[in-house]
């Protein structure tokens, strides 16, 4: 799977962790006296051979806007749509598990949003059962479409 390095929507490049980063974006923020909470999501987008990934890490200042990061992938591997919506799930969560530290010493509240609609009528709604176990295992909140936005929304836009 090629991957690229984190960054920001307006394109700046993270050249250290973001895990270093996030930490130095809380203090600034909480220096400020915002008010920020995290929601990581992916989504993911079959494009011929390949499928594109994007892992968003959006961060909402209440009632003053938000921020997010972006670290995007390809694979060229074929998956089936349960595959695809786990693997986006473990892309998320394995994000959230890097910052979970830093977001418990600032008690900032994390969400982990998957895309996948809840309503079985959809093709990803195969894989729910097993996301949710897995995200509430690991111990982190979650949502799932048509609220979760951080996958549904900054994602998709990122991955089209």
């Amino acid at each position: 799977m090629k991957q690229k390095q984190w960054r920001t929507l307006n394109g700046r490049r993270i050249n250290g962790s973001i895990t270093e980063e996030v930490l130095q974006v809380i203090e600034r923020e909480k220096g400020l006296g915002h008010e920020v909470s995290a929601h990581v999501g992916t989504d993911s987008q079959v494009k011929g051979k390949d499928i594109h990934f994007a892992t968003v890490i959006v961060f909402l200042r209440k009632g003053k806007g938000g921020f997010m990061y972006i670290k995007s992938s390809i694979t060229q591997m074929n998956m089936s749509i349960k595959q695809r919506m786990l693997q986006e799930v473990n892309d998320s969560v394995a994000v959230a598990y890097e910052l979970c530290d830093v977001l418990v010493t600032y008690n900032i509240p994390m969400e982990v949003h998957v895309d996948i609609n809840t309503l079985s009528k959809f093709k990803s709604n195969v894989a729910l059962s097993e996301a949710l176990g897995y995200i509430q295992g690991m111990g982190f909140n979650y949502k799932a479409k048509p609220d979760a936005f951080a996958s549904s929304s900054c994602a998709n836009k990122i991955v089209h």
